[in-house]
């Protein structure tokens, strides 16, 4: 699990820049100014949270299955899923105006901060083995 972390928040930056690229060459003339600010949101929550994965995943490779270590886990699913709701939906939404997406940007927005509350308390149960 914890190579797979590691593996899906790399792939997870790397599709954040080719969508900042994206959006900064193709998408300048084609997007509006609002659903422009929906993709330039959409491409800064996945970048920071594909951060946060690759954190998470390094974090546990050096946990094994030590205390702490369930949490780590839940945080990855966390940002991982956080990115495709939140981000995927501004995402939709800047694509086709379709705004009823918005409802279900904030489940991805809880979804980033459970993930980051999963990592706080999975980190404060970590042993370092130094006193």
């Amino acid at each position: 699990m914890n190579k797979s972390i590691l593996v899906v928040g790399a792939l997870l930056g790397a599709s954040a820049v080719m969508s900042g690229a994206f959006g900064a060459h193709a998408l300048q003339s084609v997007l509006s100014e609002k659903a422009a600010g929906w993709y330039d949101t959409a491409v800064t929550y996945h970048s920071t949270h594909a951060l946060a994965l690759l954190a998470a995943g390094l974090v546990s490779l050096h946990t094994a299955n030590g205390p702490g270590t369930k949490w780590l886990k839940i945080s990855a699913w966390c940002f991982g899923l956080g990115v495709l709701v939140f981000s995927g939906s501004l995402y939709v939404m800047a694509f086709t105006g379709i705004t009823k997406l918005g409802m279900i940007t904030p489940i991805g927005g809880a979804l980033l901060i459970i993930g980051w509350l999963s990592l706080a308390w999975g980190a404060s149960r970590l042993s370092t083995g130094v006193s």
